[in-house]
């Protein structure tokens, strides 16, 4: 499972400019970072309201992870 290419697919949904999504991987070991940018005008839209749809974005990618072993980090700016 590719998890880069899951959370860009999720961003992508969420937004109104999905071509402005980019995704940047870090990984050391069995750690994952990933860094997801937004248009200025969608950032909002992946945070919600109290951050509840960030959260949820996290847990999906904490499952993903799960499943090949790893752990991930989700980072939105």
């Amino acid at each position: 499972m590719d998890l880069k290419q899951t959370l860009t697919d999720i961003a992508r949904a969420i937004v109104d400019s999905p071509d402005a999504v980019v995704v940047e991987m870090n990984e050391d070991g069995d750690d994952v970072e990933l860094v997801l940018s937004v248009a200025e005008d969608d950032t909002g839209m992946v945070i919600g309201r109290h951050g509840k749809i960030a959260k949820a974005i996290r847990q999906i990618m904490k499952v993903a992870a799960t499943k090949t072993g790893k752990r991930v980090t989700v980072e939105i700016k």
